[in-house]
């Protein structure tokens, strides 16, 4: 029994040392989107004083923390060394006096007041409050479904803000062909892209001739191509993929 607590007291300190921190839902009243917005922050454990650390911005972020369990998985691989210590911003699309009105269909298809929420107004309140590295080669935008489409919409609209593009599922079909198009037709951006796709009922031959496209264009992709449809079951075992191909420890 003695044998037993003892171990079960070590396991409880190296999960306390290894938990970061994510905050309550932080409000923020956007000028260019003309309502308010709310996101949470996720820190690392023990951040140094002086450390500026990379920050991973997500769309749909309820849905990555509660669906997704992305903190939890933060903390795992930063505390095997997997990936380097980063922060992650989850932005909430529902109206936060409303929590049944989802804004997203508003916000995600290439729409330039979201933009510049994002560059002009929220970019600059996260690295006044947090230990950022506050380069664009620091950031990189997450997101799912139309979310996805978002993120290609930025790769295309904020070069000088993002680094970095991860796209899970982007919807729909003819949404996509025209993302492709509009890759094909500009100049090779500098950024890094991670693209995955379901192979069921997931958009999966849009997503392909999109990948194609990207692959044609010379760009830095990872693509990951799953067994698995338009939902969790996709999204979420990819997510250490995703962490590994913007954030892997040296």
């Amino acid at each position: 029994m003695r044998i037993m607590l003892t171990l079960l007291g070590l396991l409880l300190m190296c999960n306390v040392h290894g938990a970061g921190k994510l905050s309550d839902d932080i409000r923020i009243e956007s000028r260019a989107l003309g309502y308010a917005l709310q996101y949470r922050v996720y820190t690392p454990q023990s951040v140094p004083r002086r450390a500026r650390l990379p920050v991973l911005y997500i769309t749909d972020g309820s849905g990555y923390i509660n669906s997704g369990a992305l903190p939890q998985l933060l903390d795992a691989e930063i505390a095997r060394g997997a990936i380097k210590p980063l922060i992650v911003v989850f932005v909430d699309a529902h109206n936060p006096d409303n929590l049944q009105q989802n804004r997203r269909n508003q916000q995600f298809f290439c729409n330039p007041d979201y933009v510049e929420f994002f560059t002009q107004e929220l970019l600059p309140e996260i690295a006044a409050n947090n230990q950022t590295l506050a380069t664009l080669e620091g950031r990189v935008i997450l997101g799912l479904s139309f979310g996805a489409h978002n993120s290609a919409c930025f790769g295309l609209m904020a070069t000088d803000y993002f680094a970095g593009i991860a796209m899970q599922s982007p919807a729909n079909s003819e949404m996509v062909d025209e993302l492709c198009n509009q890759y094909q037709l500009a100049d090779r951006l500098p950024i890094r892209i991670f693209m995955s796709v379901g192979m069921i009922n997931d958009n999966t031959q849009a997503g392909r001739q999109f990948m194609e496209t990207l692959q044609f264009k010379e760009y830095d992709l990872t693509y990951r191509e799953v067994d698995a449809g338009h939902d969790w079951e996709n999204w979420k075992p990819l997510l250490d993929d995703v962490l590994h191909t913007f954030y892997a420890a040296d």
